[in-house]
């Protein structure tokens, strides 16, 4: 097994673009395709800019208004 084919690797996956500029991606820095690209995502990232927004519920709604009469009942 030794000294047979060591230096073919074969990639299964195919290139993809620098998700930031579009350049083609650099191994050493996989996906991005230079150290600041990828500095610029990780700054995207620290301040939140990736952030998934919340839905908040609206303001009158209080946990009281929830309990159903049955529920209160239950507890005496």
């Amino acid at each position: 097994m030794t000294g047979e084919g060591g230096g073919n690797v074969v990639k299964l996956r195919a290139p993809r673009p620098c998700p930031i500029c579009t350049r083609k991606s650099a191994p050493e820095f996989h996906p991005f395709c230079s150290k600041h690209c990828a500095d610029v995502d990780l700054n995207r990232w620290l301040k939140g800019a990736y952030a998934i927004p919340a839905v908040e519920p609206p303001d009158e709604w209080d946990e009281a208004s929830q309990i159903r009469p049955d529920d209160d009942e239950a507890e005496r």
